[in-house]
């Protein structure tokens, strides 16, 4: 069975206080999704805690994945799924836009006219 790959678009951690873009791979995205993805995460890591992470599987989807320390006793597991469904709900166009582009342009895949 073939290791799935994963590629990190973007992450921000609540322990180090830090934010992660994958500028080499995704800088040419314009700086208004840049900064919708920053707020994103920083607020999610805000809110429930932990490190929260928008990876790119190897098909273009678009995956959120969050995890915390063993020690971190404030993070709350429903919390974070509840609200990764609320950011999926409110921000589907952003993430499908997203992954469009993932497919156009690191897979090379080509649009079809019932795609536009």
């Amino acid at each position: 069975m073939a290791i799935s790959e994963k590629c990190v678009l973007c992450g921000a951690n609540a322990y180090e206080q830090k934010y992660y873009f994958n500028e080499k791979e995704y800088g040419n995205l314009p700086d208004s999704i840049k900064e919708e993805l920053h707020i994103l995460c920083v607020l999610f890591t805000e809110e429930v805690g932990g490190i929260f992470t928008i990876v790119f599987d190897e098909d273009g989807g678009i995956s959120f994945e969050t995890l915390s320390d063993e020690s971190d006793y404030l993070y709350d597991e429903v919390s974070a799924g509840l609200l990764l469904g609320e950011i999926r709900r409110k921000r589907q166009e952003l993430f499908e836009s997203l992954s469009l582009y993932y497919e156009t342009f690191k897979l090379g895949r080509k649009l079809d006219a019932a795609d536009n």
